[in-house]
């Protein structure tokens, strides 16, 4: 048998990366846009009411509190089953979404969407690349300062314990899986920070709290399976990188691994075919 490079199934003390939250003020665009045109399936037995809906996209989602608007500073780059499927939907909604910041396009094999309120989604096709996944979030791209991308990769490594690399004005975080975190710095003016926020699951969840609580950088204290930070420091001198918040879970957490509710987006009441209704994919 062969040598095996058993380096490379390494994976780093970040687990999973589970969702992204971003608040929105209309439930009924926001089921047009993350339900009927992307294809998510809200999450039927968490968050049902009108004051928050969870959608889910395979073993990841989508949370979306009812409040005013906040956008990524960045590219939610999600994996999809079947791009032309998506593209037909997404010409659907258009019209109903007419008079919001809603756009899509195509470029070089992928969908490029944004939501009502200015979220912006790369929808790629399956591929090595993102691992065995063909429905879920496979990374989330932010964009950062000129020359943090060293720094926010020492921390990651240094303090979050996880695979972190660095080059050509990027940081690239393995957060389980195939799926990562990037930063990627840009020369133009950033937004200010309003408030979204990424969870993430790790496996050494008071290690990274002990470095971050005796720096004063824990941000909130959510029980005994999760805590929060929002800055993003370089480890060798301390100083601000980014401000992005972190729901960070220990992997004890009573929804780690929960099984989620994926629907097949391609059934309906006109097109039923009987024992079709669920996602048979690979999350």
């Amino acid at each position: 048998m062969p040598r095996v490079d058993r380096a490379a199934q390494n994976l780093g003390n970040i687990v999973l990366l589970e969702h992204v939250n971003v608040t929105q003020p209309d439930q009924h665009l926001a089921t047009l846009y993350y339900v009927v045109g992307l294809g998510g399936t809200r999450d039927p037995y968490i968050m049902v009411g009108v004051d928050n809906m969870w959608v889910n996209f395979g073993r990841t989602q989508v949370h979306l509190p009812t409040r005013e608007p906040q956008v990524l500073r960045g590219t939610i780059g999600l994996v999809v089953p079947d791009l032309a499927a998506l593209k037909a939907r997404l010409q659907r909604v258009q019209p109903l979404l007419k008079d919001t910041r809603f756009s899509w396009k195509e470029a070089d094999g992928i969908i490029e969407a944004t939501c009502p309120w200015g979220n912006r989604w790369r929808c790629h096709a399956p591929s090595p690349q993102f691992g065995p996944a063909q429905l879920g979030i496979a990374y989330v791209e932010l964009e950062v300062p000129p020359g943090a991308a060293e720094g926010i990769a020492r921390f990651y490594r240094e303090v979050m314990k996880t695979l972190a690399t660095a080059g050509g004005g990027c940081a690239r975080v393995s957060t389980g899986g195939a799926q990562q975190l990037v930063f990627r710095e840009s020369a133009g003016p950033l937004p200010e920070y309003d408030g979204h926020h990424v969870a993430v699951y790790i496996a050494d969840f008071s290690g990274p709290y002990d470095w971050l609580l005796e720096r004063e950088l824990v941000s909130m204290e959510n029980g005994e399976y999760e805590w929060r930070f929002q800055h993003i420091v370089d480890p060798r001198d301390g100083r601000k990188l980014f401000q992005i918040e972190h729901e960070v879970r220990s992997m004890r957490h009573p929804l780690y691994a929960r099984p989620l509710v994926n629907r097949n987006p391609a059934i309906s009441n006109v097109a039923y075919v009987p024992g079709q209704e669920s996602f048979r994919g690979t999350c």
